[in-house]
Formats: structure tokens, C-alpha cells, sequence
């Protein structure tokens, strides 16, 4: 599978994967504010903005996919950052290829199974009249009632391409509303299987995704673990309080 991308920068490798739903593009401007020392690649995900589809979409099959984008495109290891869906698959990735990643970055989810569930979205985003509409406004019109919130329904039709007439989903609906279950989850690991290098887990502080209850299951799987919360932040970290993200993951990484 050849995953689409975007990059900004020279220097050492930091890749980036977004969350459920979400894109490269999302990440556009985090990746220009690190540019200056870093390459930084934005991956769309499997089943996400222009990279290919796929009948399946469960963890192990994401951090092969990004384990063999990385092993054909830089020099290893590289700094890894994923959010939510992607801070899932970052963390499969960094337990099962360790010798791949240098610094780890999970941003706002924790390696456990969660209730969050996108599937409401999705069924609406199914439902919407995407093949006959005529101005994306009557796609988003169509969200509302499922989706109240103004800012979750932008951020979903950042997933809307085409003409008025011809509209589309970029994201394979589909294959991610069958694969939900296994999205919710986090795969099981034997007993001592550990990334033993440097883990930042980061979270907005109006987020309920990463608990003091999970503290114990990440530090038995990232035994280096760091956490820090990013004020007046809710699940979307970067997008809430991108300076104040931005200015944490620097002074992570650049250490």
C-alpha cells in the first residue's frame, strides 16, 4: 500500500498520523512550524484522504503499513506522533518494530478500549445526499441533526471532496463503520513487551481520553512514559491550542 503524504523541512524525521476521520492536511500547519528542524511527513491513514482503501483497518494492519512507509523513506529511527486513532497505531508500531522510533508522541488516547465511538458520525456522513447536492452547505445541513456541534461537523466535511452534483467522501465510510469495534479496541501484548524509549503522552485537559486510570497500563507498556496535559485543550489538542501543542512536542522532540 503506497499512503499518501505531505512533508515540510529538512533535517531529522517526524512523522505524523492523524486520528479517525482526520488527514495530512489536518497537520499542515504543525508540520511548518517544525519545518526549520525537522522533515515533517503527515501520513493520511489507510481508508483516509488520498491513500488507498482497504477491507481492513484494525491495529496491526496500520502499524505495518506506516512501519514499511517509514522503512522505504527515511534513514531510522524517526520521532513518531499519532493522534488519537493514530496515537493508537503509533504505539502498536512502537511495540512490535521498536528499532523504528526514536522518540514516541501520543496524543490524547491511551492503549485501551474506549466507548468513543465515531460510528453516529458515520452513519450520518452515509446518510448525507452527497451525490446530489449542490453546494456543500445542504451536506452539512444534512449532518446537523446527528451532529449539533458546528466544529465536529467542519472537521468532518474536511473530508468532503468533488463538484456540487458529484460530491464524495474521501474516507472509506464503509470499511471504517465495519471496522469500529476493532478501532474502539487496542490489541493485546504479552507480558514484558515494552517500548523501553522516550514517551510523551499528551493531552488536552478538558479531554476525558487519557484518565489517571490508564496510567498504570501505559507505564506497563512505556515504561519511560512522561505525560503532560495542554491547557483549555479538549480531544483535538492541536487544533485547540496549536502554540501551546506545538511548543510541548518541540521541546520533546528536540531533546
Amino acid at each position: 500500500m503506497k499512503l499518501n503524504y505531505i512533508e515540510a523541512g529538512q533535517g531529522r524525521p517526524l512523522v505524523i498520523l492523524h486520528g479517525l476521520l482526520g488527514s495530512a492536511r489536518n497537520w499542515g500547519g504543525v508540520a511548518g512550524a517544525l519545518a526549520s528542524h525537522h522533515r515533517v511527513v503527515a501520513v493520511d491513514m489507510p481508508n483516509h484522504g488520498a491513500s488507498p482503501w482497504s477491507e481492513v483497518m484494525d491495529y496491526p494492519f496500520m502499524a505495518r503499513e506506516v512501519a514499511k512507509f517509514i522503512e522505504n523513506s527515511f534513514p531510522v529511527p524517526v520521532d513518531l506522533v499519532g493522534h488519537s486513532m493514530g496515537g493508537k497505531a503509533a504505539m502498536v508500531l512502537a511495540l512490535t518494530r521498536p528499532e523504528l522510533v526514536r522518540r514516541l508522541v501520543v496524543v490524547d488516547i491511551a492503549p485501551v478500549r474506549y466507548a468513543h465511538t465515531f460510528a453516529p458520525y458515520i452513519k450520518a456522513m452515509r446518510a448525507a445526499p452527497v451525490g446530489t447536492a449542490t453546494r456543500r452547505g445542504e451536506v452539512e445541513e444534512s449532518l446537523r441533526a446527528i451532529i449539533p456541534d458546528a466544529g465536529v461537523r467542519a472537521f468532518l466535511m474536511q473530508n468532503l471532496e468533488g463538484q456540487p452534483g458529484s460530491y464524495r467522501w474521501r474516507a472509506n465510510l464503509a470499511t471504517l463503520g465495519a471496522a469500529m469495534d476493532d478501532i474502539l479496541d487496542f490489541p493485546p501484548f504479552a507480558d514484558g513487551t515494552t517500548f523501553g524509549g522516550p514517551a510523551l503522552f499528551l493531552h488536552g485537559d478538558r479531554s476525558d481520553y487519557v484518565l489517571p486510570a490508564h496510567e498504570d497500563v501505559i507505564t506497563s507498556l512505556f515504561p519511560q512514559a512522561e505525560w503532560q496535559a495542554v491547557e483549555g485543550a479538549g480531544h483535538w489538542v492541536h487544533a485547540d491550542q496549536p502554540a501551546a501543542f506545538i511548543q510541548a512536542l518541540a521541546a520533546f522532540i528536540q531533546r
